[in-house]
Parts: C-alpha cells; sequence; structure tokens
C-alpha cells in the first residue's frame, strides 16, 4: 500500500453535506477531495425541500439560480392534502411551506431567497458540478476503509471498487459525510444519544400522470389516511411529488420489528394502486427501498482532526424537511473556519466551535422531526382511526363526519384542528431560520453585554430577526447608484464583513487595520449603500455610527451599538476570541 494522493481535506460523501463541504472549500480555494463508494450521485429524489436558509447558503456559493431552475417552485408546494386516497375523499388541507398568505409575506421579509423543492438527485449535480469546476478532485467507487490520524494530519485507508485495491489520501483534515449509518463516525467515537431503527419505512419511486388529481390543488405532499398506514411511524401512506404531476414518490410504513417486507413491482405496484384509488391510470415502478425511521444525534460533531456532518450526526425521519438543509448548513458553517485553520489566520481553536454550534442545531431537528411524526395521531383520533378496527368501521367513522349531529360537528371542529396544528411540520419558518449560536458556547460569537430578550413569539413557527451576536445577519434592502441589494449580498464570499453608517470612521479605520481580510460596508445617505426603505435602521438595531461584525456565514460575531475612542483595540480583542487568537 501508498501513499500517492495528497489534500488538504479529504471529504467521504457526495451527498448533501459532502457536496455542499466541498463547493465552499474549492470557492474559498481550499484543495480539497471527495470520495464516494457509489459509481454515481443520487439516483433516487430521497431529500427534496429547500428552505430559505440553505437558498442563501446557494446564494453565497454563487449557484442559486441553477438550482432553481431544477426545483419545483414554491407555489406548487403548498396544499398539503389529507385525503382517503387521491382519487377518493379530501379530509382537508394545510396551505404549507409558506403558501399561506401571512407566511408568505413573512418568507418575503425574511430573505432575499425563496424555498422550492429539489429533489436530491437533481440537487446534487448542481453542487459537485460547481465544486469540480473550482478544483475539488472528485473519486467515484472510491470506499472509505479507515483512518489514523497524528499531530499534523489524518491518513486515510480507500479501496479502488474499479482496480480493486487500496491506497491511502493524506489529509490536513478528513470530514465524514458518509449518511446515517457513517462508518467516519463510528470509527471517530462520536458519543451518540437516541436510537436507531424506531419505524420502518419503504419509499417506492414510480411515474404515472396524476394531473387529474393533483393539479387543481398542486402540492409537495398528499397524505393518505388508509387501514395499515399506521405501521412504520408516519402516520399515513404519503404520496410525494417529484416533478409535477407525473413522477411520484410513495412512502409507506411496515412494521419494523418483522423486518421489511418483500419489495416485489406487484407489491410496490398494490400500494401505489392503494393509495392512489384509480386502478385505470398506467403505473411504471422504477424503484423501491426499505429504511428506517432513527431518532439518534450526535453529541460531539468531531475527534482530532475528523468532522462529521450532515446524517451522520443528526439521523431523523423526513417530517419538517430539515434533513438536507441541516447538512448543507453543517458544511457551511464548517468550510469557512477550515479555510481560516489552514492558511494559518485562525488557530486550531476555531474548530471546536464547529460543535458547540452545530450539535445543538442537530438535537433540536431530530427532535422536531420526531415530534412532528406523533402530531399526525390526532387526525386519526378525530376519525376514531387509532383503535384495531376493520377498513370498514374506519370508511364508516370518516363518512360520519358528514352527519347532520351534535357528534359529527364536534368530529369535523377535531379535524380542522388536528389538520391545522399541522402548521408545526409544514410551516414552521422559525425551526428554519431562527438557529443561533450561544456566545456562553462557542468562542467565535462575542457577547455584547446585553440580556438576551429571547423571542416574543413562538420561536418554531416564526422568524424573528435579530441582529445579536450569534444571530444570521437580518435580511432587508438597501441601494446602491440603481441596484437594489439585500444586506446578506454584502457579506459572505468567504470574508468577515463590517457594517456600519454615518460616524461610524472609527470601526472603518479598525477593520482596515486589520491583516485579516475584512469587507467593509458603509449604509447611509449619500454612502456606498443607502437605506431608503428605513428597513436597515429598524432591523440593525445599533446606531448609525455603531457596527455589526458578520462572519463569513452570514452570522454576526460581534456587534457594537455605537462608536467606540478605542475601536483598533475593541476589535483586536474581539478577533483575537472569535480566531482563537487571544
Amino acid at each position: 500500500m501508498h501513499t500517492d494522493v495528497v489534500t488538504d481535506v479529504l471529504i467521504v460523501g457526495s451527498g448533501p453535506a459532502g457536496a455542499s463541504a466541498a463547493l465552499a472549500l474549492s470557492t474559498y480555494g481550499v484543495r480539497n477531495m471527495v470520495v464516494t463508494r457509489y459509481a454515481s450521485l443520487a439516483d433516487t429524489p430521497r431529500a427534496h425541500i429547500t428552505n430559505q436558509r440553505t437558498m442563501e447558503v446557494l446564494r453565497d456559493l454563487g449557484v442559486e439560480q441553477e438550482a432553481l431552475a431544477k426545483a419545483t417552485p414554491q407555489h406548487l408546494m403548498g396544499n398539503t392534502t389529507f385525503c382517503t386516497s387521491l382519487a377518493g375523499e379530501e379530509l382537508g388541507r394545510v396551505r404549507s411551506w409558506g403558501n399561506e398568505p401571512l407566511v408568505q409575506a413573512a418568507h418575503e421579509l425574511a430573505s432575499p431567497t425563496v424555498m422550492c423543492d429539489i429533489p436530491q438527485h437533481l440537487m446534487e449535480p448542481v453542487l459537485v458540478d460547481a465544486a469540480i469546476a473550482r478544483g475539488t478532485v472528485f473519486r467515484h467507487s472510491t470506499v472509505y476503509k479507515s483512518f489514523t490520524q497524528d499531530a499534523d494530519g489524518v491518513t486515510v485507508t480507500v479501496e479502488d471498487r474499479v482496480r480493486g485495491d487500496e491506497y491511502t489520501i493524506r489529509a490536513k483534515y478528513l470530514i465524514g459525510a458518509d449518511g446515517g449509518r457513517s462508518q467516519v463516525a463510528e470509527d471517530a467515537g462520536l458519543p451518540m444519544g437516541g436510537q436507531m431503527g424506531v419505524a420502518g419505512s419503504i419509499n417506492i419511486v414510480f411515474d404515472a400522470d396524476l394531473s387529474k388529481y393533483t393539479a387543481h390543488r398542486p402540492s409537495t405532499l398528499y397524505w393518505v389516511l388508509a387501514p395499515g398506514a399506521t405501521v412504520g411511524g408516519i402516520g399515513a401512506g404519503l404520496v410525494r411529488c417529484v416533478r409535477p404531476w407525473t413522477e411520484w414518490l410513495i412512502v409507506w410504513g411496515y412494521d419494523v420489528t418483522a423486518g421489511a417486507p418483500d419489495l416485489t413491482t406487484e407489491y410496490a405496484e398494490s400500494v401505489v394502486r392503494q393509495l392512489i384509488g384509480d386502478d385505470e391510470i398506467p403505473v411504471t415502478v422504477k424503484s423501491s427501498s426499505a429504511w428506517t425511521v432513527n431518532e439518534m444525534y450526535a453529541e460531539t460533531y468531531s475527534s482530532g482532526r475528523v468532522f462529521c456532518a450532515g446524517d451522520a450526526v443528526h439521523r431523523h425521519p423526513p417530517s419538517n424537511g430539515l434533513g438536507s438543509n441541516t447538512s448543507v448548513q453543517d458544511s457551511y458553517n464548517l468550510a469557512w473556519k477550515l479555510k481560516l485553520v489552514l492558511d494559518g489566520t485562525a488557530g486550531p481553536r476555531l474548530l471546536d466551535t464547529y460543535t458547540a454550534e452545530r450539535a445543538p442545531v442537530g438535537r433540536q431537528i431530530v427532535t422536531r422531526a420526531n415530534k412532528s411524526i406523533g402530531e399526525t395521531a390526532p387526525i386519526f383520533e378525530a376519525l376514531d382511526g387509532l383503535t384495531p378496527q376493520t377498513p370498514e368501521q374506519l370508511w364508516a367513522n370518516i363518512a360520519a363526519r358528514k352527519d347532520a349531529t351534535e357528534a359529527a360537528g364536534k368530529q369535523r371542529a377535531r379535524l380542522r384542528d388536528a389538520i391545522a396544528h399541522k402548521v408545526y411540520e409544514f410551516n414552521a419558518h422559525g425551526v428554519d431560520l431562527n438557529q443561533r449560536y450561544s456566545a456562553g458556547s462557542s468562542t467565535a460569537v462575542v457577547p455584547d453585554g446585553t440580556p438576551d430578550p429571547g423571542f416574543a413569539r413562538d420561536p418554531e413557527l416564526y422568524h424573528q430577526p435579530s441582529s445579536r451576536p450569534g444571530a444570521k445577519l437580518p435580511h432587508a434592502w438597501i441601494t446602491s447608484g440603481t441596484r437594489t441589494v439585500s444586506t446578506l449580498d454584502t457579506v459572505g464570499k468567504g470574508r468577515f464583513t463590517l457594517l456600519t453608517g454615518i460616524g461610524g470612521e472609527g470601526w472603518l479605520r479598525a477593520a482596515r487595520a486589520r491583516s485579516l481580510d475584512i469587507a467593509t460596508v458603509v449604509i447611509g445617505p449619500g454612502q456606498e449603500y443607502e437605506d431608503p426603505y428605513g428597513d436597515w435602521a429598524r432591523l440593525s438595531e445599533v446606531s448609525d455610527a455603531g457596527a455589526l461584525l458578520v462572519r463569513p456565514d452570514g452570522y454576526v460575531a460581534f456587534r457594537h451599538a455605537s462608536a467606540a475612542e478605542d475601536a483598533e483595540e475593541v476589535l483586536a480583542r474581539a478577533l483575537g476570541r472569535i480566531l482563537g487568537r487571544d
């Protein structure tokens, strides 16, 4: 065996976490290499919901428009429907994924981006193609076997599945983005909480023109309540649109204690027919696969020079559409830190903030996704559908809601309330955008001495912008000459950015005195950027002469409410903490 490959960062896995890590690192000019055991990128839809925060990441990395071109747009995502089959009775709908008018307004106020639906087999090529174009070395059919690490780097043994031989890759850092059965995470000994295999599910991908049942109520998801659908923890059979309105994916449960059924074409077609409810429509089953619902999260995301991201460290059902989004955001958090440590700008302590910042997010989304499964049960309860009964009894319960009786009226009210409560799964705007990093646990966030006011509204449902250190920079539309840009467009690009206004000259001098590449943005009348709507003045939470120092990932690292006579010293102390140099 010989070492014939050397790189700065080796990434195992080419899914959303691995591909976005490669893209960010190559965008920042960091040598990196991706190995994947598979001969191709994802060939099934898998993850799909893509929220505004992820689109902000893609915007900064220069691939937002390419992703949107592949995506189902937001306005076709949002009539989440509960029914007995696509051709059967409709029980109710939830305006979802930002399509409820008040939520849509909140989306527009929160971000310059729009959420959309990009199936994983369409997303991965966007990320990987851009990464390779910018310098990533990519190797298919290459299996990770093991690693050893020392004070200077990591030596990884891989197997070339084409040649059949093993060789080693020497890297300064290793990223395990190898999914829910991560061998890298296991080899790194990352401590895990929760459990795997709490329920069983089957994915069935098929082609069928279902326009007559879906085009008038366009949606990403159609939930079918049917006998047997509660097995597996999903709460109902799920018909998911991959491409409107001809390509689909069904999620169907099975009893995990009994093992997965024999996934024959005949079995898959029988499930498809049951959920469509129309035996006359031509159906072509393309694939079927079994998987388990997990509730597991890593308490630590790294061990020495080895870091893990994505499903390797947070494993959960697809509820809320959080999986690929959190995976992309993990890698975006890590990439700029690796870049600054590798080029000597920051000390290795900066890398400790990856676990400090992302592990609480991982735990939160695992909990939220599994909680959403449980929130489907009240829909069944409203129809007395959780007690053992014959299919005929369930249909009778569903029919009874149409009776002109007091009992039926109460049943209708319970059903409406139960369906409406699914807003916590389908419109959880706060879960998407309210992630904040604590200055108490992360040294890459500098406390400003003000008390944390918390959230005035439900933090899961409502995004609440803040310029507090540890929060994502608020979005506001500002102008530069004839251009209208988002405040988010003035930051990122792999650099720190200092934002100030009229009277903030001291902060500008302090930023320019640093050897670190800090972009400067001045917002105010007659300045490079102007605030014609007054939105930034309201959202910035600092005076014109104050300053915000924003990290490469768009998070506020430091805030000072006003001018400071010793601005150079204040900024130097803040950067010393952030960069692990104090």
